[in-house]
């Protein structure tokens, strides 16, 4: 086990908030002095089935770690996830079914597993105990927080000016992320930047309990595609751990240069000096550094050869501005053909390119439809194309097929 200054060096990195800091360095020296691991907690709620990299943040933390001899303990939130945590929220979120967790839960297992060994993970479900729960035991736990405490949440203090609803059922949920950490007697608790607040109900739960009170640890969270918003499939701004090996290292090549330095941060394991030298344009080309940072994530999920054939494809495709290898093919009936030719926007639509006319009139005048080998540019919206089969038809540098008429 490393030394204790040398796990807090490797801890610190990265994070945002540290609550309190000497505690954590006295669990480190017990751990250390006993070789008994500390139990780091970090829970989920399972409440959509796509992990991207924003939630792999707090998870790369857990499997730091795991790595430094420490046991994870992974609490999958079947029954907070009924309640829906209104961290960093305007508004309620909608709630799911039981039927609907469930089935999430399933599938979340799978994706995490790409981040931390789940091997020698403690895996939780909260619904264990929470299902338990009878009337007088919900009584006791809302009995441990007072609606001063909670109407002093960021967020709650926001919807109450704005005059937007806030739910009861809300305000259990810091309550029931609190007594997690009290059934698994964690010691140190993750989550992102919103969450402190659920985060120290937790270590108050826990001296209620009779137990050693949690540290807690925040960690940033992770802008998306954008460069400006936090990363979410709503947004389309994310990239999906799950996602083929060509897309994730396309969407990498995308984002502002500005995000690098947060990005190779958050999501590689390269060292301080390292990221000092691939962020500093004097030093490193933005374009080299951002595919050594998409090599970094494509190689983390499918293997570094893999990485370098997706770095190898997008050069080929976007330095060389050559078409990709494997090129999509979509079904155009000839019956559509009028005299060998069709309205661009048509073709555009039925290509599955667009998803209207209008769309496709929108991207021509953006300057972004070309066709063909020598990829002519469309500027006309009214243009009639000649139809041959095989033509490609491109939006852009990703969005790409090849027509064939049946």
């Amino acid at each position: 086990m490393k030394s204790v200054d040398e796990q807090l060096a490797l801890i610190r990195r990265g994070i945002e908030q540290l609550v309190p800091e000497d505690e954590l360095r006295r669990k480190l020296e017990r751990s250390v002095r006993t070789g008994q691991p500390l139990r780091v907690k970090y829970g989920i709620d399972p409440t959509g089935i796509d992990v991207h990299l924003g939630h792999t943040v707090p998870l790369r933390k857990l499997r730091l770690f795991q790595e430094l001899g420490h046991q994870a303990v992974l609490i999958i939130g079947n029954y907070t996830a009924l309640v829906g945590d209104p961290s960093g929220r305007d508004q309620a979120r909608a709630r799911l079914t039981p039927e609907q967790v469930e089935a999430n839960a399933r599938d979340y297992l799978r994706q995490v597993s790409k981040v931390i060994d789940i091997a020698r993970t403690e895996v939780r479900h909260n619904g264990d105990w929470f299902s338990r729960f009878r009337f007088l035991d919900v009584l006791t736990l809302t009995s441990k927080m007072t609606m001063q405490r909670l109407l002093e949440r960021d967020d709650f203090t926001k919807r109450l000016k704005a005059g937007t609803p806030i739910y009861l059922h809300e305000c259990l949920y810091p309550l029931m992320q609190g007594h997690d950490s009290v059934e698994v007697r964690a010691d140190i608790e993750l989550g992102g930047s919103e969450q402190l607040f659920s985060l120290m109900v937790g270590r108050k739960l826990q001296e209620d309990a009779g137990q050693e009170p949690q540290v807690c640890l925040t960690l940033p969270i992770l802008r998306g595609l954008d460069g400006g918003r936090r990363m979410g499939k709503s947004l389309g701004n994310y990239i999906g751990v799950g996602e083929p090996a060509q897309v994730q290292f396309d969407k990498t090549m995308s984002i502002p240069d500005e995000l690098m330095r947060e990005w190779f941060e958050l999501l590689t394991d390269r060292s301080t000096e390292e990221i000092e030298r691939l962020t500093d344009p004097t030093r490193t080309h933005p374009m080299e550094a951002k595919k050594t940072l998409g090599r970094d994530i494509v190689g983390f999920y499918h293997g570094a050869d893999v990485a370098q054939a997706a770095q190898a494809e997008w050069e080929r495709r976007f330095s060389q501005r050559q078409d990709p290898s494997d090129i999509p093919e979509v079904i155009l009936p000839r019956s559509e053909v009028d005299n060998g030719s069709i309205w661009v926007c048509k073709l555009l639509t039925m290509a599955g390119l667009t998803k209207s006319n209008k769309e496709a009139r929108r991207a021509i005048e953006g300057g972004g439809v070309t066709i063909g080998p020598e990829r002519t540019k469309i500027t006309d919206p009214m243009t009639q194309v000649a139809v041959t089969d095989g033509l490609i038809v491109r939006i852009g540098k990703r969005q790409v097929v090849r027509v064939r008429l049946s």
